[in-house]
């Protein structure tokens, strides 16, 4: 039987290339530490440590960087999507503006009211008037290369974030950590890629979902990697996908499922997620086993923090990419967030 998630049939739904993008992360990686050493960030002390402002993709950066650096962290690292940064955001306080197009309107407003409250800022961006803002102000711009979704560059958005993050004093620095785990990732996107075997797991993950709507659970380190799967899932795939946290998720939406029909369950799975959450998640996917939903896991792969989240990036990204070839679907284009750009 013919693989229906070859290359050929990827490259016959996939024209500008979204899979390429993919497959390309492990090449971001060092590319985004050689683009955040020559910005020239600022190097100070922020007690109140760094607050990533950014919308959709160019946000995500910030949430799966403060979960690689974990409980390494000295400082705050937080993230705040919307028109202005947290209540007490002030010059103790690192600010990175990310949005890849440069123009996001809330990015660009959260900026400027960085600004306004004496806040040490960088800018992440293509171009656009965040990065017009931020040279005529002075303040450090990462280039990210431009010609690609927004949400393609996640590892410019996640290195970024981890690079300001050491900056201001929150984190260690992570380009040694960042470079290591190249060699995995490499690996990884061949043996997930479109000339691997149909039954290698983000094929196989994807065919399993191919009918049901899926629903992200994750813990600790794997949470905002949860968020991006369902993500992508939604953009990439246009499918309805879903995200929860446990043990949350055990105390309410557990319930839930007694009547969730064409939904399946996928639990994301790492070594640093404390035992007790860790046994709450497979309890829960026993129960929802017993119940006959659709329960499947995802490991994560590698021995540091970076390799193990960036690895789940990579397959989740995978997974939605082949569930748009399996629905016949073009994974690039986003024409309904268009649309209500327009409308806004």
């Amino acid at each position: 039987m013919s693989d229906p998630l070859s290359r050929q049939a990827v490259a016959a739904v996939d024209p500008a290339g979204m899979l390429d993008d993919v497959l390309d992360q492990p090449h971001q990686a060092l590319d985004a530490v050689r683009r955040a050493e020559a910005a020239g960030l600022p190097s100070r002390e922020c007690p109140g440590g760094l607050v990533v402002c950014g919308m959709g993709g160019s946000a995500i950066g910030g949430e799966l960087a403060a979960a690689i650096v974990g409980e390494r962290a000295v400082r705050p690292i937080r993230v705040s999507r919307g028109y202005a940064p947290p209540l007490g955001t002030g010059p103790d306080t690192l600010v990175l503006a990310a949005s890849y197009s440069g123009n996001t309107e809330e990015t660009v407003a959260a900026f400027a009211a960085a600004g306004e409250a004496g806040a040490p800022r960088v800018a992440l961006a293509t171009h656009g008037r965040l990065a017009e803002l931020a040279r005529d102000e002075g303040v450090p711009v990462i280039g990210v290369p431009s010609g690609m979704q927004p949400r393609a560059a996640v590892h410019y958005m996640t290195v970024g974030a981890l690079m300001c993050a050491a900056a201001c004093g929150a984190a260690p620095p992570p380009a040694e950590e960042v470079e290591a785990a190249v060699p995995l990732l490499s690996s990884l996107a061949e043996d997930w890629g479109p000339d691997a075997a149909q039954d290698s797991q983000a094929k196989r993950l994807a065919l399993a979902l191919r009918d049901h709507v899926p629903v992200l659970y994750g813990a600790a380190a794997t949470a905002p990697v949860a968020r991006r799967w369902k993500t992508q899932i939604n953009e990439n795939a246009e499918r309805p996908a879903f995200a929860a946290e446990l043990p949350e998720a055990g105390h309410n939406e557990i319930c839930g499922w007694a009547a969730a029909d064409g939904f399946a369950a996928v639990f994301l799975e790492e070594a640093s997620v404390p035992s007790r959450v860790a046994r709450a998640a497979e309890a829960m996917r026993r129960i929802l086993e017993d119940r006959g939903v659709p329960a499947v896991g995802a490991e994560a792969q590698g021995s540091t923090p970076f390799e193990r989240v960036m690895s789940l990036v990579l397959l989740g990204d995978l997974v939605s990419v082949y569930m748009a070839v399996l629905g016949g679907v073009d994974p690039t284009p986003v024409e309904a967030i268009e649309t209500l750009k327009e409308q806004l």
